[in-house]
């Protein structure tokens, strides 16, 4: 009973998630690696599940071990040259049949449907074609590439129209020229110019690492763009987390919203980095005129104009200026443009390993965009550096929004006992908690 209850409780916390999901275009970088790991079968029930939650897929396939090995029988070289495979034309036919292999193998796997699998009942239709239109890269620092290419765009209305009557599109690794060549490309370039091209609303790239971690060994679960490129400089990280971290923040930075990086070696990754909280991968994002901080007593004016129309419709109790500076190092804050547009707050009750959340507000101008659940993630984080194990509230009118993410109604009696004594029975609200784990 215990594990059927674990089950019900992730289901239930993970249907913010699926409705935010919906209708939305992933692409999905599957590497050659992924497709020989002992989790795939798993990845490709992952890959229908989100199918039949409605979310538009986009996958692009990679295949650079099923490549080396076709060449090696052939006991043919390859070469690579600032990342890219060189393809002289006597290993294009065996550089296609490689690809065309791997593609087979997972239009296959896409096609399962036994009573007896994750799949049963699935209806997939997948569709690839000449959706890539590439050109050469031509001789670099005096180097012919051969028949290695780089992507000039994507097809995306034709995509469009596949992905609006419920097929799920593959890309493979070559494009096609308007003078009937085939080029060999990177597969990284062509699933971020798909992501950029489709307007797509994530870029998530299968790798051999979880994500990317810090000097401690600690994974970070979340980078803005600018943090991403301060430790790609650094050049320590793994080659193929390095090549996935780089087209991560490429994606980003031509407004891919997010762009995730999560194992193939890990069962499940795929589901817990979209419908859980902590994730499973790093993921990327561009926020960098953005900034979430603690507060500093420059930000009181600002803080005051975001709280004030809240405290006037009585959704937060009103705060006196003289309150908010004695209180600033309690807040943290979300500042864009040199404007503050979102705050919260964290008061601990150390005694009890209780901490309060309070004044949460975005700006009504910048909601959207999880500002919210950024910011309180940032206090759930603070609330846990600090020991703390519960996380309560006091609210009037945005009780759902609080449910949706974990919380749960309780009695005055929990809370602790100095909360208690300034509770206000005129304002009546409703107490909310959360075991932070």
């Amino acid at each position: 009973m215990p594990e059927e209850l674990n089950y019900v409780d992730w289901f239930r916390h993970s249907s913010p998630y699926i409705n935010a999901h919906r209708g939305k275009t992933f692409v999905i970088l599957i590497p050659g690696e992924a497709q020989e790991c002992d989790h795939f079968s798993s990845i490709i029930h992952d890959l229908a599940l989100l199918d039949s939650l409605g979310i538009r897929l986009v996958l692009v396939q990679g295949a650079r071990p099923q490549i080396d090995r076709a060449l090696a029988q052939k006991h043919s070289v390859s070469v690579f040259e600032n990342g890219y495979r060189i393809t002289p034309q006597e290993q294009l036919l065996d550089i296609i049949q490689a690809s065309a292999a791997v593609r087979v193998q997972l239009e296959a796997q896409l096609s399962m449907g036994l009573s007896n699998t994750p799949m049963a009942g699935a209806r997939l239709k997948v569709c690839s074609g000449n959706y890539v239109i590439a050109r050469p890269l031509g001789v670099v620092n005096g180097i012919d590439h051969g028949h290695s290419g780089e992507v000039r765009r994507i097809d995306s209305e034709a995509i469009f129209r596949l992905l609006e009557d419920d097929n799920m599109v593959l890309l493979p690794h070559l494009g096609f020229s308007p003078t009937g060549e085939v080029f060999n490309l990177k597969a990284e370039d062509v699933a971020i110019q798909a992501a950029v091209q489709l307007k797509a609303d994530k870029l998530i790239i299968y790798s051999e690492e979880e994500g990317v971690f810090d000097l401690e060994g600690e994974l970070y679960s979340e980078l803005v763009a600018h943090d991403a490129e301060i430790i790609l400089q650094n050049n320590s990280l793994p080659h193929f987390t390095q090549v996935a971290l780089e087209a991560c923040v490429a994606a980003v930075r031509q407004h891919v919203p997010r762009a995730h990086m999560i194992s193939y070696n890990e069962n499940g990754a795929l589901l817990r980095e979209l419908f859980t909280r902590e994730g499973a991968g790093t993921m990327i994002d561009e926020d960098s005129y953005e900034q979430l901080r603690p507060a500093h007593i420059d930000d009181v004016g600002g803080m005051m104009a975001l709280l004030a129309p809240l405290e006037d419709k009585g959704v937060l109790v009103r705060r006196s200026r003289e309150l908010l500076e004695n209180e600033v190092d309690r807040f943290i804050v979300i500042e864009r443009d040199g404007a503050i547009v979102a705050c919260a707050a964290l008061y601990p009750f150390e005694q009890e390993n209780a901490g309060e959340l309070a004044c949460l507000a975005v700006s009504p101008d910048y909601r959207g965009l999880n500002r919210g659940d950024r910011l309180l993630k940032g206090i759930e984080l603070s609330a846990k550096q600090q020991n703390l194990s519960t996380l309560f509230l006091l609210t009037t009118r945005t009780a759902h929004w609080f449910i949706e993410r974990g919380f749960s109604e309780t009695s005055l009696t929990t809370l602790p006992a100095k909360k208690q004594a300034l509770y206000n029975y005129q304002r009546n609200s409703k107490i909310f908690v959360k075991t932070l784990r």
